[in-house]
């Protein structure tokens, strides 16, 4: 994603476009100028005039502090390795063919019938042997972090799992 950048305070308006769509920005501050308060974690300053070394450094760091915080989508390759972020799991071929199906509705709840039909396409199994495989799955998706929850009479539900990081009152980053 493309970093923008704006002169601060002239461009108020356009930063406050950028804001509302979640972009990351770099502020460019003229002389004498106060930096705005953050709003987010796509957002950073540097006072003008500066270094070019130094507006690369801080456009490369906010690209890296907004690829930490984009939302981001598991998805399982035709190898059966599920990737997620930059972790990695490799699954065996029924649970691949059942993170498949849930990656693919990854925040929507998939129901059994369905999970059963992706898991064993020449027919569904018992149902003890759905059971199984999701147990094993469940387990094996939390060291990657995602969660498998279990979604009484309707299905299940793939999500990512919470990182247990506190959040503090007014932190542009805890969203």
């Amino acid at each position: 994603m493309d970093v923008a950048f704006l002169r601060w305070p002239d461009d108020a308006d356009r930063r406050a476009l950028l804001v509302e769509e979640r972009r990351p920005r770099l502020l460019l501050l003229d002389p004498g100028a106060e930096p705005p308060e953050p709003s987010d974690c796509f957002e950073d300053w540097v006072a003008m005039p500066a270094e070019e070394q130094e507006l690369a450094h801080r456009t490369r760091a906010l690209t890296a502090r907004v690829a930490r915080h984009q939302a981001v989508e598991p998805a399982v390759d035709s190898s059966g390795v599920l990737r997620y972020g930059d972790r990695l799991l490799v699954l065996p071929p029924v649970e691949a063919r059942l993170a498949t199906a849930l990656s693919s509705r990854f925040g929507i709840v998939v129901r059994r019938e369905s999970l059963a039909a992706a898991g064993w396409p020449d027919g569904p199994p018992g149902r003890n042997a759905l059971d199984v495989h999701l147990v094993r799955l469940r387990r094996r998706l939390a060291g990657v972090g995602l969660t498998l929850r279990t979604v009484r009479s309707r299905g299940y539900l793939l999500e990512a799992a919470a990182t247990g990081r506190p959040t503090v009152e007014g932190d542009p980053c805890s969203s």
